[in-house]
């Protein structure tokens, strides 16, 4: 296993923190400090032009006290020490703390944590980077006279991050890979498009197309040009796992992050320890699933990665929380804090939130099917926890007659319902799992990396 190796400045400030935790609990009953420094950068080639930029670094300390009641948090630019000690002063000065609700540090935990990559991205120099994404827009672009553009994008993210309390001392170094491939064709009357992506906590070994995938991607959005829209109604569909990963992500992912429960603002409360979904529905948010981008070793209040069983055999079980949320609502701890970066607030987020695996075939799950949609790909997703409505926006979808997938296109199409009416209608899950990657904002802000995804489902759902 490679070695961790923090930041300069980051590893001389890290044996400092327990004497600064130490001070915010003579005065608190509960104190933690965590380093953070991420950084990113970005490559783009398409037929027209090549970029490469770096993205704004972000660095610096945050230091919380909770006294089981308010959580207050100074955040400091960087690591130096005399900085991070005036930060201290500044949380403590004048604070009153009450007696609240007890904070529990988790258990006595130690380690050092560190991405596996064979191809780690900072082996690479830039210009051998960019000569790669050059020789796939290459293998891309010449595939059919009807190509208009084709595009490269690839994105890289590192985050080294330290964290104390007075039962931990953990430090971790996150390296996060997207590639992905963009296609535009023109025909007939009009323009298509199409793509396809490679993301992962790991490196570049896990950024490989075959020329199979790659003639896929200029295939669909061929067939695209000549797609029809959608009768509105109700259809048998079968949806494959990137929709899947869509229709968790919205309905038990947001849904069901505890502070929305505080907030009054979702419904999924009203449903805990209730039928949600079918038998067959098994519902994980999991930041230990090896490679998904979405995952850590810890989180950024500390709680090693775990799995959580949120929907069990259809009950909704429990909800993923930060440290806040379930101390208020007296709730178990699950390792979902998660902070944009340093500046901001830790809430309670998803990581890689996916269906588990049934036992059916695909063709077992198409050939139930007399006439019905496969849903192949999402496009988006949005929800409402108040009213636990969600709409998943696919990219397109394929005619299901006679128990066979045909060629009959439809684009786009929207898939709509209450939540617990689409999970009660699944009536056989796949025995797949593959997991899609993206990045998740709460809200219209807080943007993280997450995953999500499962096995092919076959459900009943409003199309239109």
């Amino acid at each position: 296993m490679s070695t961790l190796e923090l930041p300069e400045a980051m590893a001389a400030l890290r044996p400092k923190l327990g004497a600064y935790v130490e001070k915010i609990e003579r005065a608190a009953p509960y104190g933690a400090a965590l380093l953070s420094a991420q950084s990113a950068m970005q490559i783009r080639v398409d037929n027209r032009e090549e970029q490469v930029s770096e993205l704004a670094p972000t660095a610096g300390t945050v230091l919380t006290a909770f006294d089981g009641n308010t959580v207050r948090e100074r955040s400091v630019n960087g690591f130096d020490p005399k900085a991070v000690t005036s930060g201290l002063d500044e949380l403590l000065g004048g604070a009153s703390f009450t007696a609240g609700r007890p904070v529990d540090p988790g258990p006595e935990r130690k380690g050092d944590f560190v991405t596996p990559m064979q191809v780690p991205p900072a082996s690479l120099t830039t210009a051998e980077k960019l000569e790669r994404c050059r020789e796939l827009h290459r293998r891309l672009k010449d595939r059919d006279p009807r190509i208009v553009n084709a595009r490269v994008s690839y994105t890289e993210m590192g985050e080294h991050k330290v964290f104390c309390n007075r039962a931990a001392d953990l430090a971790q170094h996150l390296q996060r890979v997207r590639l992905f491939v963009f296609l535009m064709v023109s025909g007939g009357d009009g323009v298509q498009y199409d793509w396809a992506q490679k993301s992962a906590r790991g490196g570049w070994e896990m950024l490989t197309f075959s020329d199979a995938e790659l003639q896929r991607v200029v295939d669909q959005a061929l067939a695209l040009l000549t797609a029809e829209r959608i009768d509105p109604g109700e259809y048998s569909v079968v949806a494959a796992p990137g929709v899947a990963g869509t229709i968790c992500h919205e309905s038990f992912g947001h849904g069901v992050e505890t502070d929305m429960f505080l907030k009054e603002r979702a419904r999924a409360v009203e449903y805990v320890g209730r039928r949600v979904g079918s038998d067959l529905v098994h519902i994980w948010d999991d930041p230990s699933l090896p490679g998904s981008l979405g995952g850590y070793f810890f989180d950024d209040e500390g709680m090693l990665a775990a799995p959580t069983h949120i929907v069990d055999a259809g009950i909704f079980r429990q909800g993923i929380t930060d440290m806040y949320s379930a101390t208020a609502l007296r709730l178990p701890r699950t390792p979902n804090g998660r902070r944009q970066d340093f500046s901001r607030k830790a809430y309670a987020r998803m990581t890689a939130t996916f269906f588990g695996p049934g036992k059916s075939t695909f063709d077992e799950l198409v050939g139930g099917v007399d006439h019905g949609i496969y849903l192949q790909k999402w496009d988006s997703g949005m929800e409402d926890p108040q009213g636990w409505g969600i709409q998943v926006t696919c990219h397109y979808g394929r005619e299901i007659r006679g128990g066979r997938v045909t060629d009959r296109v439809f684009s786009p199409i929207a898939m709509t319902g209450f939540v617990p009416d689409v999970l009660q209608s699944i009536s056989a899950v796949g025995n797949d799992l593959q997991i899609d990657s993206g990045t998740c904002g709460k809200g219209h802000k807080e943007y993280v990396s997450n995953s999500a995804g499962g096995p092919h489902l076959l459900l009943k759902a409003r199309l239109g």
